[in-house]
């Protein structure tokens, strides 16, 4: 098994790498025979709004032919490393089940599937939409936990997007 640290945002030094390496090896035993990388991406959000979450690992384990990812985010490394690893250790467990229970099913003749639509639109939602300054919209998305919230923008009285970028700032999407 092929283990790969990256930093991003943070010196890393080879103790904290060994570390790291040694905390996913750990928990890759659950499922070590099919796992065949670990990349470990560790970065410290530069955002201070983000005290509790300032520090991200995220995880992508290649088992089975299959990918994992986690991400976890916490105030210190270490915290976030634990959360990290033991979701790992959860998602190796529950995949290596459903390998092993699928293994022991007996054949059965294939049923004929439904067609599956991927442009099929499958639910609608709607609601009222009242006009409200970018700070609101922030606290509504935050609020609701929430990555994009959609609303009306009292300042251009137009429809926009608020999302919350992979690098944990904000952006909006406005007509033109």
């Amino acid at each position: 098994m092929e283990i790969i640290v990256h930093g991003r945002n943070i010196d890393l030094s080879g103790e904290d790498r060994l570390g790291v390496e040694e905390r996913v090896t750990h928990a890759a035993r659950v499922f070590e025979q099919a796992l065949d990388r670990v990349d470990v991406e560790v970065f410290e959000e530069p955002n201070p709004r983000r005290g509790d979450e300032r520090s991200r690992v995220e995880l992508t384990a290649s088992a089975a032919g299959r990918i994992v990812r986690i991400e976890a985010g916490a105030a210190t490394l270490e915290s976030a490393l634990d959360d990290a690893v033991d979701r790992l250790t959860r998602q190796l467990r529950r995949l290596k089940e459903r390998l092993i229970d699928k293994s022991r099913q007996p054949e059965v003749a294939p049923a004929p599937e439904e067609e599956v639509d991927p442009d099929e639109i499958v639910r609608v939602k709607q609601f009222v939409m009242k006009p409200m300054t970018i700070e609101e919209a922030i606290l509504q998305m935050d609020m609701l936990g929430h990555s994009f919230f959609f609303f009306h923008n009292a300042g251009t009285d137009r429809q926009s997007v608020l999302y919350r970028r992979r690098d944990g700032r904000l952006g909006l999407i406005e007509p033109s």
